[in-house]
């Protein structure tokens, strides 16, 4: 209708009284604000360049440098190297107003060499990585050299507040390591050339890891993340879904201002920011061979499926945001809308979660005119999906395993009511629990766990009325939602979808996923055995396994390597020499608790020495798979690098990252407490398990399998992790008796 609407906005016409000229106020006045709206946008984005390409320098330094200039040449003082001179040499004339011109450039001279040094001068700072492998136990000591450089950071970047792409331009790149060097790590830690580049692994690996693959995105590459599960802040549906929209919007609009800072760890070291440029807007396009992603400068709308039907959801009106109270209006005319879906409307997109060449076949025939190419132009170029379910799905503190159905739905829903392609999909239940899936090509998880605490800490800030509803009131009717069209009552494109959706339920209903809430200890405990949490799990997650599966097997945890610009991950292999001495000695009766417990701090500080490496660009995946990627290129066998890559990772971890900013502060808000997020398995005979450490006492392990297979049960997997935490914690128990004894 819109696009209706735009088509005649001006018409003429030559009669014999002369010009008919017609036109339509309204919507000259939305192209207006269209134009409006995209200039304000590019000259903010001018702005946030020449602040972000002088930092950590600041803009008014120049100003001030400037008017110094001005009062040292009048008065009668030199200028160091003779600058105002030298500039008054090549101006035309030599009059008060082109002296202080000359200042000016000799000013931004002065001020442009110190802009450039400090930025080398930063960009060199931030390629010492020796601050990672300092000892954080009680009373250790910083090394000399580790403090000086703590110094001079805080220094250089402490005086001026960054913003969210700040740091780009001084982050180094990946290093790319020797072959030599890959090699030994390789074999020490396995029990079982583009330098104009900015970072020699991220194209490939978005290229040949995500856009290549031709199975399902559902379940095989998307993810998902669950709600505050203890909050319960209202259970009216279209409330939740007014206000998280319009959060999320916010949050839109903090990273094209950059107004957002960036992640820093240690509250010092800046994480790269790229990734969020994808965030919003954005779809992932099926190709025949391979996909593409693609990103939409702006959005001023959102797509929203209920009940089979696809509408489309204006967010902006004369140029503002809609308000939490407006959004909830447009939802709630979207819940009482009593019309049926359209021939084939309701299960369209299974398109998206089946094969992508199929989905790319049927898109180039069949979508690529009329009210088809209109609707599916409208949701891929839409900010993101909103999915409002028709059913009640979350957390019930007296019934935990509802989790399993709840994430269940968030991981692929019923198979044809989310769009796997968009970037994300909110997901809302009947009963007011929200959760998300995303798309992986064009981000990490870390992402998406940032937007998230921000939604949820904005919740908390504004809250609902005592009846449930957002606070505000409507002054005048936001923008109706509008119903997107579709003509799909055709037999070839009928035949399409079902071959999408057969695969789909079957991929689906082959899914084993279980939840575990696990509330006897968590992170407190762990740092009072000064262990590392991370390398805790991995270790306890090598044990569950053996014991289940009764071998070990190559084990993949995602680490990030966003201290490097353009970084994203990185491979920790798990299962290491020293993590098998350890699984082995707990599951030999005549071993001691004194050499399970040297065996277990052995094989933790191994685990934290790989993580660290992972992170600092001393891994060995990525920098193989860019090995493997140039001998496919330049058709060269190796067999080494086959049989690396035919070995199949048959358990995948990953932890979910909480607390990345300060807003979600546990001691302040205590039942803001996530139950993290999962993945689909990614061998047919293994395991995907996802963990999220959640304040002192809380940990949530998300543990996905195939139920095809007989060789995997998720269920079983559980009961094991259950029973290796209790005998890793009865193993420290012993091991203080132990030590108090002596």
């Amino acid at each position: 209708m819109a696009e209706a609407h735009s088509a005649v906005a001006f018409s003429f016409a030559i009669t014999h009284d002369g010009w008919d000229v017609n036109f339509d106020r309204e919507v000259l006045y939305l192209v207006w604000e269209s134009g409006l709206r995209s200039w304000k946008k590019r000259l903010a984005r001018f702005r946030n360049s020449v602040s972000n390409g002088v930092y950590p320098g600041h803009l008014q330094s120049l100003y001030v440098l400037w008017a110094l200039l001005v009062a040292t040449h009048f008065g009668g003082f030199n200028i160091p190297f003779g600058l105002v001179q030298k500039a008054l040499s090549v101006l035309p004339g030599t009059s008060t107003m082109w002296q202080v011109i000359a200042c000016l450039l000799a000013a931004l001279t002065m001020w442009l060499s110190v802009i450039f040094l400090m930025r080398y001068l930063l960009k060199v700072l931030l390629m010492y990585k020796g601050w990672m492998y300092e000892s954080r136990a009680p009373g250790a000591r910083i090394s000399f050299k580790t403090m000086l450089w703590v110094s001079i950071v805080k220094v250089l970047s402490g005086w001026n507040k960054p913003r969210l792409y700040s740091f780009q331009g001084s982050l180094p790149r990946l290093p790319l390591p020797s072959v030599k060097d890959t090699m030994k790590r390789l074999l020490k830690g396995d029990c079982n050339e583009c330098r104009w580049s900015s970072n020699y692994v991220s194209d490939w690996w978005e290229e040949y890891v995500y856009l290549r693959g031709r199975s399902p995105l559902m379940v095989n590459s998307n993810f998902y993340g669950t709600d505050a599960i203890l909050l319960r802040p209202t259970t009216n549906q279209a409330a939740r879904a007014g206000a998280i929209i319009h959060f999320c919007l916010q949050f839109r609009r903090l990273i094209e201002r950059q107004e957002l800072e960036p992640i820093m760890l240690q509250n010092m070291v800046p994480l790269c920011s790229w990734q969020y440029e994808r965030l919003f807007n954005t779809v992932r396009v099926p190709g025949v061979e391979t996909d593409k992603l693609v990103h939409y400068q702006d959005s001023t709308h959102v797509t929203v499926y209920h009940k089979g039907r696809y509408f489309k959801l204006m967010v902006y009106s004369r140029g503002r945001l809609l308000k939490p109270v407006e959004i909830q209006r447009q939802i709630e005319q979207i819940l009482h809308n009593k019309s049926e879906p359209m021939i084939g409307e309701e299960r369209v997109a299974a398109l998206t979660a089946g094969e992508r060449s199929h989905w790319a076949h049927i898109r180039q025939t069949w979508f690529n005119r009329g009210h088809n190419r209109t609707s599916l132009h409208c949701i891929e170029r839409a900010a993101f999906n909103v999915c409002l379910d028709d059913k009640d799905y979350g957390y019930d503190e007296k019934n935990p395993s509802k989790l399993d159905e709840y994430c269940r739905v968030l991981l692929h829903g019923q198979g044809h009511d989310r769009w796997f392609d968009k970037s994300f999909n909110l997901c809302f239940s009947k009963n007011g629990f929200v959760g998300f899936n995303a798309e992986h090509t064009w981000a990490d998880a870390p992402v998406m766990g940032h937007l998230w605490e921000y939604v949820i800490w904005s919740e908390l800030q504004n809250g609902y009325t005592a009846e449930g509803n957002t606070h505000g009131i409507i002054e005048t009717a936001p923008p109706p939602p509008i119903r997107l069209q579709w003509d799909l009552n055709k037999e070839e494109i009928m035949k399409g979808i079902d071959v999408s959706y057969n695969i789909a339920q079957n991929l689906l209903n082959d899914v084993d996923l279980r939840i575990l809430t696990y509330t006897q200890y968590g992170k407190g405990f762990m740092k009072s055995c000064r262990v590392s949490p991370d390398a805790f799990i991995q270790l306890l997650l090598q044990l569950s396994y053996y014991r289940d599966a009764g071998r070990f097997c190559l084990t993949y945890e995602a680490s990030m390597t966003r201290l490097f610009r353009e970084g994203r991950t990185e491979t920790v292999r798990s299962c290491t020499i020293e993590s098998t001495a350890w699984v082995r000695a707990m599951e030999d009766p005549n071993a001691t608790v004194e050499e399970r417990m040297q065996l277990f701090v052995k094989a933790s500080k191994r685990h934290q020495l790989g993580y660290q490496d992972a992170m600092a660009g001393r891994g060995i995946d990525r920098h193989l798979f860019c090995l493997y990627v140039v001998s496919k290129y330049l058709e060269l066998d190796s067999p080494f690098l086959q049989e690396v890559f035919n070995e199949p990772w048959r358990l995948s971890t990953s932890q979910t990252p909480h607390g990345q900013t300060s807003m979600l502060d546990m001691k302040k808000y205590p039942k803001c407490v996530s139950a993290g997020g999962g993945f689909g398995p990614v061998a047919d005979d293994g395991y995907g398990v996802s963990y999220i450490i959640v304040g002192e006492d809380t940990i949530f392990f998300h543990v996905s399998s195939k139920k095809s297979c007989p060789i995997t049960s998720s269920s079983n997997f559980v009961k094991q992790i259950e029973r290796s935490l209790k005998d890793i914690k009865d193993l420290f128990t012993e091991y203080k008796k132990l030590k108090n004894n002596e």
